[in-house]
C-alpha cells in the first residue's frame, strides 16, 4: 500500500512561552528545542508509523539540517531516494511558539522547499503516479502543486490536499483533488466563508471529492454532496499542538489505503492526531500503530 508524499521538510526552532508576544513585548521563554518536521515530513513519518511503505520527494539543503532531516526520515523506514540535495541552499526552517495551553504560532522559511518545481516533478511523476495514495501540502510553490495536479493520471492516485498554510486554490484543478482536509481557520480563508458546512459546499461546488474538516478538540467534519457528519474526537490533555494536523492527514492516507470507508478512516485520524497533541515536538510527538490502536480500543470499551 504505497503512500507517496510530495512535500516540505524543514527544522522546527521550537521556543515554549506562556503566551505569543504581542507587538513590540518580549516574553521570557520556558524552554527551547529542535525537532525534524515540515508539514511534508510529518506526514510522510506518521503515515510510516501506522504502517505504510511511504516515499518522500521534496528538496533539502547541504548544510547540517539537511543530514538530520533525512537521518529522521530514513530511520523512520521512509525511502528517500528521490529527495534532492540543493547546492548552496538552506534547508527549510519553522520557529514555533507554544504556549501553555499546546496551542502554538509559527513563522516558516520555505529554504530549499522553495525549489520543488515542475522540473522536479516532471522528473519524479513516474514514482507520485503509481501510488495508492499521494498526500500534498502547500509549504512547496502552490505552482508546483498545480502543474503536478494536471500532470496526474485522471483516477490515482487518490490524492490527498491539506491546504496549509491557506492561500487561494482556485488556480488550482480541484477536481482532481479527492479529499481536502483544512481546519477550521484554513476553511474561512480558502472559501471567505465563516460556516462550517457552506465553506466546504463552496469545495464541492468547485470540484473537490470530499471536505475533511479538521476542528481540535471536536474532531472532524465529513462533508459530501450527500450530506455533513460529525465524526468525534478523543479527549486528552493537549502539550503541543504542533503536528496534530500532520498526524491526522498520515493516518487518514494509511486508513484509506488499507480499504477503510472514509468515516472509519475519519476516526482513525482523529486518535492519531488527539496522540500526537499529547507529546512536544513534531516527528518525535506522532503515534505508533500499537499506540493508536490501543486509543481506539479504550474509546471502544469506554462505550
Amino acid at each position: 500500500m504505497a503512500i507517496a508524499v510530495l512535500g516540505s521538510v524543514n527544522m522546527d526552532l521550537v521556543t515554549e512561552v506562556p503566551y505569543p508576544p504581542r507587538e513590540g513585548e518580549t516574553v521570557l521563554g520556558r524552554g527551547f528545542a529542535r525537532f525534524p518536521g515540515g508539514k511534508g515530513g510529518n506526514q510522510a513519518v506518521a503515515a510510516a508509523r501506522l504502517g505504510a511503505q511511504v516515499f518522500f520527494y521534496g528538496k533539502v539543503g547541504d548544510a547540517l539540517f539537511g543530514n538530520e532531516l533525512l537521518r529522521s526520515l530514513v530511520k523512520n523506514g521512509i525511502n528517500v531516494e528521490e529527495v534532492e540535495r540543493v547546492q548552496g541552499s538552506p534547508s527549510g526552517i519553522a520557529s514555533i511558539w507554544v504556549a501553555e495551553n499546546g496551542e502554538n504560532a509559527i513563522v516558516y522559511v520555505p529554504g530549499a522547499n522553495a525549489l520543488v518545481d515542475t522540473a522536479y516533478v516532471d522528473q519524479v511523476l513516474p514514482g507520485l503516479a503509481t501510488a495508492k495514495i499521494l498526500l500534498l501540502q502547500l509549504e512547496i510553490p502552490l505552482e508546483t502543486v498545480a502543474y503536478l495536479l494536471r500532470r496526474l493520471p485522471p483516477k490515482s492516485p487518490i490524492v490527498i490536499l491539506d491546504p496549509a498554510p491557506a492561500q487561494d486554490i482556485s488556480g488550482l484543478s480541484l477536481e482532481r483533488v479527492d479529499i481536502i482536509t483544512p481546519n477550521r481557520g484554513e476553511l474561512s480563508a480558502l472559501t471567505g466563508e465563516e460556516d462550517l458546512e457552506e465553506a466546504a459546499r463552496r469545495l464541492l461546488a468547485l470540484g473537490v471529492g470530499q471536505v475533511v474538516c479538521k476542528v481540535g478538540a471536536e474532531g472532524a467534519f465529513l462533508i459530501e454532496k450527500s450530506g455533513i457528519r460529525h465524526v468525534p474526537s478523543f479527549h486528552i490533555d493537549p502539550v503541543d499542538t504542533t503536528a496534530a494536523g500532520d498526524a491526522f492527514n498520515g493516518a487518514l492516507a494509511v486508513a484509506l489505503a488499507e480499504g477503510k470507508d472514509i468515516e472509519e478512516a475519519v476516526h482513525f485520524a482523529n486518535a492519531a492526531g488527539a496522540l500526537a497533541a499529547t507529546r512536544p515536538g513534531a516527528q518525535p510527538s506522532l503515534p505508533t500503530r500499537q499506540e493508536v490502536e490501543a486509543l481506539l480500543r479504550k474509546a471502544y470499551q469506554g462505550r
